[in-house]
């Protein structure tokens, strides 16, 4: 072992043991903290998105396991309702401004405080008014008895989140994700010391939802200290000037993620209005896994999006390698989620949740083939995004929230949560087929060539992790197992990603003298 690491990572003889650590260290910490070159941006802020996300998300899985087996599929689906009632009205509290921001201010970095200024009032304005038609609206929305008690903190908790999110917009213009990154790991290390405490000591979803609202709260708290130079004293750089602007190019991008959010998060709002509170505790355990799956695709296309934005149009060319190597990665993680996920689905839910939750199962294996047109979708609607082509997804995603509304009215009364499943997928078939064609108008891309080395992969490992699973082995056994079988099929197969990866990766830690 000691020969080879030698052998990956010489060090040059005229330098000692102590040297070539501090040497090391401070290269490491210069590739983690600046921004140096397109390439190095792109890894270190993906490197910090999924970090940050995946730290998050293992911290608030805690919780959210230990939420299921305490509460039960009946608490738990209380809670999950007034949590997806938090994230559909927070869209209304952003109109587009984050996405605006982070792309103006890409572009446009001398009016950088004006356009955080001008958007953040307009921010704090939406989120007084959202908060009020929280208040009025939901008693008439739900039927679900045990949620109402939630309704005061569920306003407070949507407050902490817009504003919290809104900080996350400034931290991406900059391309400082590993900010965004620290303030996701705090914020759920108090949901989940909060979290703990009130199933513990409570062991009810109200108590919970005080919990959440308080991390949150930390998170928010944490976001405007950490980011003070672009939010004190704000109002001193506010223009109204700009108000108008702003809002008219922000629209779009409002209502093509009000559009988006209603084709993913309103099933769980439906199934409330129309379904018991048992069988919306099955379908938010199986969403619950999906969500995590989703952060795949978003840790890249976030890092990428202010890049691609600066490329767009001028160097049309650069940025379509860039979107190609985007889709490349997002894909190479999009086959062994899905096949091997659908191979796995009863094990993982009873594994994770409990016998209890095997209903939801099914439902599970038929909302993972999503992961195939949501991956790359977000990639190609961030492309769109970068050219100001907003417009163009308003149609898209029209026919994904409509659609999804309607057949979910269709299928939920006769498939139950299934039916729900049912409908997502063909919406989001739909929608993302729309935006594929879109994007391809703009700038020509290469598609299907992308995975003829990554299918065939993650087809074998697809049937070695059934082998296993039938065998009886332990499902992380499995998982793991199968993931290593899938990247050393990548290596043989010789897929471009990996050996590009591998090359970057060399000659960071090769120090110049030893070239």
């Amino acid at each position: 072992m000691k020969k080879q690491l030698v052998r990956a990572f010489p060090r040059p003889k005229d330098m000692s043991i102590i040297h070539y650590v501090l040497h090391m260290t401070a290269k490491i910490k210069k590739f983690l903290f600046e921004n140096s070159s397109l390439r190095q941006t792109i890894l270190k802020n993906t490197f910090w998105m999924s970090f940050g996300q995946i730290a998050s998300r293992l911290i608030r899985a805690v919780v959210i396991i230990y939420a299921a087996r305490v509460l039960g599929a009946a608490g738990y689906g209380v809670f999950s309702y007034a949590l997806s009632l938090a994230g559909f009205f927070t869209i209304f509290s952003d109109i587009g401004l984050t996405p605006f921001l982070t792309r103006e201010s890409a572009k446009n970095p001398e009016l950088r405080m004006t356009y955080i200024a001008t958007s953040f009032t307009l921010k704090l304005c939406l989120v007084a008014v959202n908060s009020l038609i929280i208040l009025t609206a939901v008693p008439f929305i739900t039927k679900m008895p045990g949620a109402l008690p939630l309704l005061p903190f569920l306003i407070v908790l949507f407050a902490f989140d817009s504003i919290r999110d809104f900080s996350f917009a400034v931290t991406r213009s900059i391309q400082k994700m590993e900010t965004e990154a620290g303030i996701n790991i705090l914020t759920n290390i108090g949901i989940l010391v909060f979290g703990l405490g009130a199933l513990f000591f409570f062991g009810t979803a109200k108590a919970l939802m005080i919990a959440y609202t308080i991390g949150t709260g930390i998170g928010m708290v944490i976001g405007l200290w950490t980011l003070r130079t672009y939010f004190n004293k704000f109002w001193t750089f506010f223009n109204k000037a700009y108000v108008k602007p702003i809002l008219l190019e922000a629209w779009p991008f409002g209502v093509s993620a009000l559009l988006g959010v209603i084709m993913l998060n309103t099933d769980t709002i439906m199934l409330g209005a129309m379904r018991t509170e048992t069988e919306v505790g099955f379908y938010s355990a199986a969403q619950r896994i999906i969500a995590i799956l989703y952060l795949i695709p978003g840790f890249l296309s976030v890092s990428v999006f202010p890049i691609m934005a600066q490329l767009a149009i001028k160097e049309t060319e650069r940025f379509v390698a860039v979107m190609e190597k985007a889709l490349r990665a997002v894909l190479l993680a999009a086959f062994p989620i899905a096949l091997g996920g659908v191979v796995l689905a009863p094990t993982l839910i009873s594994f994770i949740f409990g016998a209890e939750y095997l209903p939801a199962a099914a439902t599970l294996q038929i909302l993972l083939f999503n992961v195939f047109l949501v991956f790359p979708g977000s990639i190609i609607n961030n492309g769109i995004f970068a050219f100001g082509k907003q417009k163009q997804l308003l149609i898209a995603f029209a026919i994904g929230g409509i659609g999804n509304v309607l057949l979910n009215l269709v299928l939920i009364p006769r498939f139950g949560i299934a039916g729900s499943a049912a409908a997502t997928i063909v919406t989001q078939f739909l929608s993302n087929g729309f935006t594929f064609f879109a994007m391809q108008r703009i700038a020509r891309f290469t598609s299907f060539g992308l995975v003829t080395r990554i299918a065939p992969a993650g087809i074998i490992m697809t049937i070695t992790a059934w082998g296993m699973n039938a065998l009886g082995v332990h499902v992380l056994i499995t998982v793991c197992a199968s993931g290593i079988l899938y990247v050393a099929l990548l290596y043989l197969f010789r897929e471009e990603l990996l050996t590009n990866l591998k090359a970057e990766l060399a000659g960071f830690f090769e120090p110049k003298s030893a070239r």
